[in-house]
């Protein structure tokens, strides 16, 4: 039988032990993963691997030696409870094997989970499980969590206050990273927020966020936007010294002017621009985009953005002899004195 997205997510909470198995597919092994992570140790329980109750094998093995499988689905356990056989990375290969182990299931037997990559609608492995009365087969795809599934890793954490704000601002971060990536964030804050009952706040989550590789860039450019023109010397040496090369740099300022002057110039007013941007921002990142908006206006972000398009030139022209660092630290100076307040 095949589950939708939907009946899915019920039945990895609470799977059935009378079933025969269950196949996980999907493109994204780490979402394949955490799914049936979260199935087994519903079904199982935490001990398990101790008590041997979860027998492990590569669905590749199954090809050279089919048999391997219904003689672990047939097994008698030294410990009572559930058991239960696992075929990871199962391809078309290991179909026979898998449905003569489907056919030859009886109850009392270990039941049969499977994952695989994508699978065709046409692959014989998904109708194997499809077409079974007493089998499951579920397809993950690349889709934004839901409230519900990112609800259920913050329990698991036991990270249950949560405002609505931070509530939105934890399910922008898992739109924007992995599944795999959210739920070691969400281990990080649960550690953060060790015997602490505050309410979890957006500080608490950029605490522990996932930090950009362009986060010295980021703050290189927030000492630009606000018009600290002493630091600009000493840490453009810095990123000097890292590699950061004159065009990258003049791009990423591009960038970060370019969002500034989307969010200066929205219709309805800074508030409602950052309130549109997409990715969105979140946090102390925020509000402090919101202020070097308000604080630069659209007809001088448009300035800045003209500065910085005629830099651009400059550092690809075939006939530039000047130094390039030294060509954009002057560019960088000039917008940062033409940011400051008046």
């Amino acid at each position: 039988m095949k589950l939708s997205p939907r009946e899915a997510e019920g039945y990895f909470a609470r799977p059935d032990p009378a079933k025969t198995g269950l196949l996980i597919y999907g493109a994204d092994a780490m979402r394949v993963a955490l799914k049936r992570q979260q199935m087994l140790a519903a079904l199982l329980g935490p001990t398990a691997e101790e008590e041997m109750r979860l027998t492990r094998m590569p669905g590749a093995d199954l090809r050279k030696d089919p048999a391997t499988l219904l003689d672990a689905v047939k097994a008698v356990g030294f410990f009572p409870g559930h058991r239960a056989v696992l075929v990871e990375d199962a391809t078309e290969h290991a179909t026979p094997a898998i449905t003569a182990a489907l056919q030859d299931w009886v109850a009392g037997d270990a039941q049969i989970v499977v994952t695989a990559g994508a699978l065709k609608a046409s692959s014989k492995m998904r109708k194997a499980f499809e077409g079974h009365t007493n089998a499951f087969a579920t397809g993950l795809y690349d889709d934004p969590p839901s409230r519900a599934e990112i609800e259920r890793i913050l329990s698991e954490q036991s990270i249950r206050d949560v405002p609505a704000d931070s509530m939105s601002a934890l399910t922008d971060i898992a739109n924007d990273i992995g599944p795999g990536d959210f739920s070691r964030m969400i281990e990080k804050l649960a550690l953060y927020k060790y015997q602490d009952d505050s309410p979890l706040s957006l500080e608490d989550i950029a605490a522990v966020a996932p930090q950009s590789t362009e986060a010295a860039l980021d703050d290189f450019l927030n000492v630009v936007a606000e018009g600290r023109t002493g630091e600009i010397g000493p840490l453009l040496r810095r990123l000097q010294s890292q590699g950061t090369a004159a065009v990258t740099l003049c791009i990423m300022a591009t960038r970060h002017f370019r969002t500034l002057f989307a969010i200066a110039a929205h219709p309805g007013g800074a508030a409602q621009g950052i309130g549109a941007m997409r990715p969105p921002l979140y946090g102390k990142r925020r509000d402090r985009m919101l202020r070097q908006a308000q604080s630069w206006g659209a007809a001088r972000l448009e300035t800045a953005l003209t500065v910085l398009t005629d830099t651009d030139l400059q550092l690809r022209s075939a006939g530039q002899t000047a130094p390039a660092l030294a060509l954009m630290e002057r560019a960088l100076i000039r917008l940062a004195m033409l940011g400051r307040p008046r």
